[in-house]
């Protein structure tokens, strides 16, 4: 492999890492305007250089608001694109946003209309978005602000009472459409609120002046999923009881982020409740690999840096928690090591310096078949012992490289744009959910320089190819 193909594989790892980690916040060791920068020049970066692997990454688990930047640069930029890049292109678009909540997309749509975006394929994309959603009423309620700007900026025809209840919604003393008529008796009628959606009933709520307990029991039939999770410890400081959490369909990431935010004699008094449905969860996650990764042993960042940042509050430890219960579903013999905590991993806290190096060795010596780190990278007790460690294993004790060594990194180095790593020789990849791990550990092998440029063009069309036949078979 040329040095440069060398540099190529580089920079198109590095993008991937950084648009599955970063999400242009806060972190630990940055601030959001370091983050919004060091992100918004890779992605420039990688645009310009490498366009047809830049879109391939639509295809890949990249978390949702680089996919939102991607499909945003892609459109503002097709006149740079060639027109078999621009089909391509186009079909990946309309399945990602698809795919993506809908707030998401309608931020993407804000976005083009502030940048003047509004070609024929562009406009295309947009109705065909707007027409596959389900319900247009629902979204002309509560996504009204942007539903209209996407109307006004792509010319959308919008069917029924929609329109009239976007650009002129005092008009009609009446509509026939159910949630149309909720919203508007809502602004005359508490009782009317009740029948919206939790985050336009709130609204419509502080303006009636309605108690935050009461609101809260009669909004709970009409919570979602995700709202009930957030919601607990609201709900638990007004002593409502009607917001009943489902923990057994509740995403594993997610459902660790939940049990981190509980204090730990709750952890502790639900123990049984939280490990169920954590263990129940990764082996949703885990499928058909479950028990086949031989034996594995994962060390587990608890340093003080894993609580994260105020608006990433205790993400980097949720992720090792719940990579840490599907990596045990995952393996037929596991070890989970944490670089402080001893005992229950429900009670784990953040707490510490992060030595990485001596619990390497300790996973090390068990000669397992793969070992899986889980940290920020910042080894800092002493600097660079992980690194130092892992190099001789690789180069003296284990060159025929019978122990699989990854480090899945869920923070974004915005000074060196990438996920942090701990040593050369050691794969290295971004994670934001630790149910992507297994996808990751596939994605790892390029990021040691085992594999060519040719290689990793092949890997992407391949997922291109996979991604678009799923998507679209399903739809």
């Amino acid at each position: 492999m040329s040095r440069a193909e060398r540099v190529a594989c580089e920079d198109v790892v590095m993008f991937v890492n950084a648009a599955i980690a970063s999400t242009a916040q806060r972190e630990f060791h940055s601030g959001a305007a370091a983050q919004r920068m060091s992100l918004g020049f890779l992605h420039e970066y990688v645009l310009g250089n490498y366009r047809e692997l830049y879109a391939a990454t639509l295809a890949l688990d990249v978390n949702q608001l680089n996919a939102a930047m991607v499909v945003t640069n892609l459109l503002r930029t097709a006149r740079e694109a060639s027109p078999e890049q621009r089909a391509l292109e186009g079909r990946l678009i309309a399945v990602r946003l698809r795919s993506l909540p809908p707030q998401r997309v309608y931020g993407v749509l804000r976005e083009l209309r502030r940048l003047g975006v509004n070609n024929r394929r562009t406009r295309a994309i947009v109705r065909d978005w707007v027409a596959a959603r389900p319900d247009a009423a629902f979204d002309a309620v509560k996504y009204r602000r942007s539903l209209a700007v996407a109307a006004r900026h792509a010319h959308l025809p919008l069917p029924g009472e929609v329109g009239m209840a976007l650009f002129n919604w005092r008009r009609p003393k009446r509509y026939q459409t159910p949630i149309l008529e909720a919203w508007r008796r809502a602004h005359y009628e508490q009782q009317a609120l009740y029948e919206l959606p939790y985050t336009v009933a709130e609204g419509l709520a502080a303006k009636h002046g309605i108690d935050r307990s009461r609101f809260l029991s009669g909004i709970a039939p009409k919570l979602t999923a995700g709202e009930r999770l957030r919601l607990q410890a609201t709900a638990a400081r007004h002593n409502v009881d009607g917001l009943t959490l489902d923990l057994a369909t509740a995403p594993l990431t997610r459902l660790a982020i939940y049990a981190l935010s509980l204090p730990r004699p709750e952890r502790a008094q639900r123990r049984d409740e939280l490990t169920t449905a954590l263990r129940a969860a990764a082996a949703r996650a885990a499928g058909r690999q479950a028990g086949t990764w031989g034996q594995v042993v994962a060390v587990l960042d608890d340093s003080y840096s894993a609580a994260g940042s105020g608006v990433k509050r205790h993400r980097p430890l949720a992720v090792a928690l719940a990579t840490h219960y599907l990596l045990e579903t995952l393996a037929a013999d596991y070890t989970g090591l944490w670089l402080h905590h001893r005992g229950d991993p429900l009670l784990v806290h953040p707490i510490g310096a992060t030595g990485l190096g001596e619990r390497i060795l300790d996973g090390l010596e068990q000669r397992p078949d793969r070992l899986v780190i889980v940290s920020d990278g910042w080894d800092n007790a002493p600097p660079g012992q992980a690194g130092e460690v892992l190099r001789i294993w690789r180069t003296r004790l284990d060159p025929r490289q019978a122990t699989t060594v990854v480090h899945l990194n869920p923070v974004y180095d915005a000074d060196t744009f990438d996920v942090r790593r701990l040593a050369p020789g050691v794969a290295t990849v971004g994670i934001r959910d630790a149910e992507d791990a297994v996808a990751l550990v596939e994605l790892a092998r390029f990021a040691t320089g085992g594999a060519d440029f040719a290689e990793l063009r092949r890997h992407l069309a391949n997922q291109v190819e996979r991604y678009l036949n799923a998507q679209e078979t399903a739809s």
